[in-house]
């Protein structure tokens, strides 16, 4: 019985990730993109990014994907689920893998930042596979860079939620019984 409330309690905590995930998703998609089309800060990662620090990355990525489908949804562009998965497993994967092999000798702003440019460079390369114009690599330092500053305002994000809000804030939603 305690691990059916230990698990509705976490997919309760998830479903507040994927929600908050997918509101900064459809106010970000409300703004111009930044410099050149379709760059975005890509705010609705911190949410992801957060479940990989709490949970795991299987957690993370099954926010990545109902972020993402939902999102293409609401947006009414469903061609987007191409670059936004894509991208996002990457930059996930990425983020999974600098987490628990590199983690602490690399800070989570560096991880942050690695995990954007990833991001980025990954649907700049699926852009290049669909439409065949390998002109689009000449945009890729610039990807990198928007990379570099969203994963820095990202990772800034998060490194001021572990600092202000205690970690057993969002893991007594998971572990407390009632009694």
């Amino acid at each position: 019985m305690k691990r059916g409330r230990y698990a509705a309690k976490k997919i309760a905590v998830l479903a507040v990730f994927t929600a908050l995930s997918l509101v900064m998703f459809i106010i970000e998609n409300q703004f111009p993109p930044m410099f050149i089309p379709g760059a975005k800060m890509g705010l609705a990662n911190i949410f992801s990014f957060a479940a990989l620090i709490l949970y795991s990355p299987w957690e993370a990525f099954l926010i990545i994907a109902v972020r993402t489908g939902l999102g293409a949804i609401y947006a009414g562009n469903l061609s987007a689920v191409m670059y936004s998965f894509t991208g996002g497993v990457v930059s996930m994967a990425v983020s999974s893998v600098l987490m628990y092999c590199a983690y602490p000798k690399i800070s989570l702003m560096a991880v942050s930042i690695m995990a954007a440019a990833a991001h980025n460079v990954t649907q700049n390369i699926v852009f290049v596979i669909i439409s065949g114009t390998t002109l689009m690599f000449g945009y890729m330092p610039y990807l990198i860079l928007i990379g570099i500053l969203s994963g820095a305002i990202v990772g800034g994000v998060i490194m001021l939620i572990y600092k202000k809000v205690p970690t057993n804030v969002f893991l007594k939603a998971v572990y407390k019984t009632d009694k």
